[in-house]
């Protein structure tokens, strides 16, 4: 069993929980994650290791309200316990030699990019950071993407925040103003990766992109992770998460994804309807 050390609600549906999970702790590294279960009945599901504390033996993980697991998750408090917190898993990110980088970020996907950021940062890379969202409530994060970047530019659709626009419109901006980064990194929704990697290709500027699909096992032997990269079949829990962004068939992922949500549409209303009824 698991305990939950700290949690905070970032907006109305994205939460911070800090696990005690000291073996995790010991090994993580920004883009790996891990499974969990919530009790012994739960499904399993991967999140990204948002942050670690290795002398507190503390992971962060940082979630979104979208299906049944996550709901039942963010119902748990402080003092309360998790079934399984297995990892890391995936490969790490490949942070060293790299001067000058542009991290790329979406909605929730800023908590994966967080740590990232903050990795180039400590090692002493120049890190310019972009991230995006709907409005201004669903902003997540922005004191701590500030305190890791050198220059920060925030996004939102409607305007009521930062500069109105995509993270694609800052990110064209800053390569046309004669930024050179070694390499971009993009996390957030598939359909947002797809159009930041056409555009640094269309550049020639190396980017990696860190994919999230479905998993069940988390370690390659469900095959339910499957993406193609380069015309090959990969596994996001055990090749990746992070890819190649300009190898990715990202219409396929975009594809599959979509496959599941009436299923995760059904569940997220069972699990509202349970907590009603115990409520």
């Amino acid at each position: 069993m698991y305990k939950i050390l700290k949690k905070r609600v970032l907006n109305p549906t994205v939460v911070w929980m800090d696990i005690e999970a000291p073996a995790v702790a010991k090994k993580a590294n920004p883009g790996q994650f891990i499974m969990l279960r919530v009790d012994e009945n739960g499904e399993r599901i991967p999140l990204t290791v948002a942050d670690y504390d290795r002398e507190a033996g503390s992971v962060t993980i940082i979630f979104q309200l979208v299906g049944a697991t996550t709901q039942r998750l963010g119902q748990l408090n402080e003092g309360d316990f998790i079934q399984d917190f297995v990892g890391p898993l995936g490969k790490k990110t490949e942070t060293e030699g790299k001067k000058k980088v542009a991290v790329v970020a979406g909605g929730v996907g800023s908590a994966i990019a967080l740590p990232v950021a903050k990795k180039f940062h400590e090692q002493g890379t120049e890190v310019h950071t972009i991230v995006g969202f709907r409005n201004k409530d669903l902003v997540i994060l922005k004191e701590e993407f500030e305190a890791v970047s050198d220059r920060m530019f925030l996004m939102s659709d409607d305007g009521s925040c930062g500069e109105k626009g995509l993270v694609t419109d800052a990110l064209r901006r800053l390569i046309e103003a004669g930024e050179q980064y070694d390499e971009v990194i993009t996390i957030g929704p598939l359909i947002m990766m797809k159009f930041v990697c056409a555009l640094t290709k269309s550049f020639g500027i190396k980017t990696v992109a860190s994919m999230n699909p479905i998993m069940i096992d988390g370690t390659g032997m469900c095959g339910g992770c499957r993406l193609t990269v380069g015309g090959e079949t990969k596994f996001a829990c055990v090749d990746g998460p992070e890819f190649d962004g300009h190898l990715i068939d990202f219409d396929e992922a975009i594809a599959r994804s979509a496959m599941y949500r009436p299923f995760e549409r059904q569940k997220h209303e069972d699990a509202c309807r349970l907590y009603k009824k115990e409520g």
